[in-house]
């Protein structure tokens, strides 16, 4: 039986949020890529954005090594392609090692399959509980073509 969610759950639950792709370089090793969805745009000029990224993620120790991520934004053409992301790869393999890539300025892989994407440089980030909030200056960036990023709402804004 399901434990029914508190009020507070189901409100914050309500709460739009994007599906992104967010990559990395990881040194010698694979490229590192987890499904994000807690990104919003924070500042026009320069561009910046942020995504949080849970503490105990080893992306976000790459993403620190590296000074960089990219951004893939997915809609509805191209959700197909997070299926790749919702399970750790095998050890020495990468969750791109079977999809379209190509590399941002960066290094960090982005799908080219995507809406659009996005190639940051990490300027700060901010501790936010069980997240760190990395805050980028977007760099460059291409629409692959016209139309809508995709949304979506959770049942329980308290957890995935």
């Amino acid at each position: 039986m399901s434990e029914e969610l508190s009020p507070l759950a189901r409100a914050l639950g309500r709460i739009p949020s994007g599906l992104f792709i967010v990559s990395t370089t990881n040194g010698d090793g694979p490229a590192l890529g987890f499904l994000g969805s807690f990104l919003a745009q924070v500042g026009f000029e320069p561009p910046t954005i942020c995504v949080a990224v849970g503490k105990d993620r080893a992306h976000l120790a790459a993403m620190r090594t590296a000074g960089s991520f990219a951004v893939s934004i997915l809609d509805k053409e191209s959700q197909g392609l997070m299926s790749s992301f919702f399970k750790a790869p095998p050890e020495g393999q990468s969750a791109f090692d079977d999809l379209e890539t190509k590399s941002a300025p960066s290094g960090a892989p982005i799908l080219t399959g995507s809406l659009a994407w996005l190639d940051c440089q990490i300027t700060g980030e901010h501790d936010a509980g069980d997240h760190i909030v990395v805050f980028g200056t977007v760099t460059t960036g291409e629409l692959l073509r016209e139309g809508d990023s995709s949304t979506h709402l959770r049942k329980n804004g308290l957890g995935y």
